[in-house]
């Protein structure tokens, strides 16, 4: 009889390209790696989640893999067929003590995540079964512990997977909501990658023209127009790589989550605001004024998008050295938001709905430090409005300032909402989802995204070494040919295909050690 986990199971297939069940290349016995292997290490490790579970994965790949398959599921004859799960005891190589009963998997190279041999345990979670597991891979040898994201590194050299494809696995193992995950999948799928090799592509085709130029235009082997020809396509490209850059880091922002500050004067209700949206008390709220000092942050999701909530003290001018530390730290939290939530208490407005259009536009260059400028225009998708306490407000006037307000000119998007009875919340979620959208962008439509600072970052040395080659075209045809060079130079430490090296240290570390 099967056990309750696996009821059901009779075989598990990967959608991979079936193959036939290679000759046995390894030992039959726990002996090692055979003559010619033994230089190669084979790693393993936990690839699912720590912690108690239904089933846990413990994964291997190298050349030993099939050695541990078989001492470990006590395969005396042949592998199982690749790719299917085959249910054995799992037990210890040298004690022969039964650790559990679960499900083993064979994936010989290059059909593989790694493109090595690789074989996988699925056992019982508990930490028990797994420490006994880990221990016994571990007593094989040729076998020892993989480092953070070193199947995933081994994955890219063996060219499985790209540059830009291995962060896009990185950031879908970590997306925390559903718009981070379709922006990694999308990037995982190699579509962001796809248009970098294809720019590589064309850069490679004008570096050739040009050095072609440069050895052979004199003995007459070159087609007039050649140069013409390059000066298009690199115009071309720094059109589209223009484009690509005015994305108003919205990847970047979606991947990393959008930064919101609610901003204020003192005892308007921000902490209110702050406990009220992520339903917990998060903030400390008294109707003492200047209770928050400190900047007080929380994680949120927002009709699937990231949002990093950020409560800040309130903004006056006080003799305290501590509050006017806090003080300058949410002017510099605003300065950096990409959202910012005014605040403002709807009992301090005035009644004439001109005057309080006035006092609004003051309050928000005091919170944005433009004082001096009168006329100030603050960008809808960078602020928002908020006019809490309006339970306090008879409804006749409530509905009267409402109408004028809205109609006002010089004035961001406006929500009244009460923390005290949540009224009007449901609304102001829907315009603080639909700013939040605006600002990251829909994942899944358009043209890739931007995901990373060093994406950017490179592909601006690629702009100007673009700018070199027309800057050196008509003077100096070398110079102009190391600009084409650099630009594609700076491409491939994007996708890992030039240079890599120096950046890969900085990318996989990020990983989790089965992963």
């Amino acid at each position: 009889m099967l056990p309750s986990i696996y009821h059901g199971i009779r075989r598990a297939a990967v959608h991979t390209r079936r193959t036939s069940t290679p000759p046995c290349r390894l030992l039959s016995t726990c002996d090692g790696p055979p003559v010619g292997l033994a230089h190669a290490e084979t790693i393993f490790a936990l690839s699912s989640g720590h912690g108690r579970c239904g089933v846990a994965v413990v994964r291997a790949s190298g050349p030993a893999s099939a050695t541990a398959l078989r001492c470990m599921a006590g395969l005396t004859r042949s592998l199982p067929p690749p790719r299917t799960a085959l249910l054995r005891s799992i037990s210890d190589p040298k004690s022969k003590e039964v650790l559990d009963r679960g499900l083993v998997l064979w994936f010989p190279a290059p059909h593989s995540f790694t493109g090595e041999d690789c074989v996988e345990f699925h056992i019982h979670g508990g930490p028990a079964v797994i420490t006994a597991v880990l221990q016994a891979l571990g007593s094989v040898p040729g076998m020892r512990p993989a480092e953070a994201g070193e199947f995933t590194r081994r994955a890219f050299q063996a060219g499985k997977l790209g540059l830009t494809e291995v962060e896009g696995l990185g950031d879908l193992i970590h997306a925390e909501t559903e718009a981070q995950r379709r922006q990694a999948l999308r990037q995982m799928s190699g579509e962001l990658g796809s248009l970098y090799q294809d720019w590589s592509h064309k850069l490679k085709r004008c570096l050739a023209h040009v050095e072609a130029f440069i050895d052979f235009s004199e003995d007459e082997l070159i087609e007039d127009g050649v140069l013409n020809q390059v000066d298009r396509s690199v115009c071309d490209l720094q059109a589209e790589m223009e484009r690509h850059l005015k994305d108003e880091r919205r990847g970047e922002r979606l991947r990393s989550g959008v930064q919101v500050v609610i901003a204020g004067a003192t005892n308007a209700g921000k902490s209110s605001l702050l406990n009220t949206l992520c339903q917990r008390p998060a903030a400390i709220v008294s109707p003492i004024a200047g209770t928050t000092r400190d900047v007080v942050e929380t994680a949120l999701d927002i009709g699937g998008f990231p949002v990093l909530l950020s409560d800040t003290a309130g903004l006056r001018d006080s003799p305290d050295l501590v509050e006017r530390e806090g003080v300058r730290r949410a002017r510099e939290r605003v300065d950096q938001a990409d959202l910012t939530l005014v605040v403002v208490d709807c009992a301090r407005l005035p009644s004439d709905a001109m005057q309080a259009t006035s006092f609004l536009q003051g309050h928000l260059r005091s919170v944005l430090l433009n004082q001096e400028q009168p006329d100030t225009v603050f960008p809808a998708d960078r602020f928002l409005l908020v006019l809490n306490k309006t339970d306090l407000l008879p409804q006749e006037q409530r509905q009267k300032l409402v109408g004028e307000l809205r109609q006002a000119s010089g004035l961001p998007p406006l929500c009244l909402i009460s923390c005290h009875t949540t009224e009007g919340l449901q609304n102001f979620l829907t315009v603080l989802h639909s700013s939040v959208k605006t600002l990251c962008g829909d994942p899944l439509s358009g043209a890739p995204t931007l995901t990373q600072a060093r994406h950017r970052a490179h592909l601006q040395q690629c702009f100007a070494a673009l700018a070199q080659y027309q800057r050196y075209r008509n003077i100096d045809l070398a110079l102009a040919a190391e600009g084409v060079r650099l630009a594609l130079t700076s491409l491939g430490r994007i996708t890992g295909r030039v240079g890599a090296e120096e950046i890969l240290d900085i990318i996989f570390k990020d990983f989790c050690i089965g992963k």
